[in-house]
């Protein structure tokens, strides 16, 4: 089970860190990954994490998250974070993490999916 937390409202230009808990099985083998899925568009990919956190990557789309957001692990919690900086509106939207067997910048290879935190950015 993973449970994504840390969303809200943010000022465009602050930082929010998002956290995901996974929690039932070890999610330390796990690639991780986060997404978001703004109203009425399709849920994109964010960034990843392997499982030994060895290889991150981010995505690539124009106006991209690379270099405002990080993404971390802390095995010892069994958790990933999603450090949100220099925060944009159009960064709004409901973010969800995923645990899967390999790190992939698709939906399709993550089998588990948290249930998603809404975060909301304003001008």
């Amino acid at each position: 089970q993973l449970q994504a937390s840390g969303g809200g409202l943010v000022q465009a230009g602050g930082s929010l860190r998002l956290s995901c808990a996974a929690s039932g099985r070890t999610f330390s083998v796990y690639a991780m990954g986060w997404f978001r899925q703004a109203p009425g568009k399709e849920r994109e990919f964010v960034g990843a994490t392997s499982w030994s956190a060895s290889n991150i990557r981010y995505a690539d789309y124009p106006d991209s998250v690379k270099g405002r957001f990080t993404i971390s692990r802390d095995h010892a919690k069994n958790t990933v974070y999603l450090q949100m900086n220099s925060l944009k509106p159009e960064d709004t939207a409901v973010y969800y993490c995923a645990a899967g067997a390999s790190l992939a910048t698709t939906r399709e290879p993550y089998r588990y999916w948290g249930q998603g935190t809404q975060v909301t950015v304003s001008s």
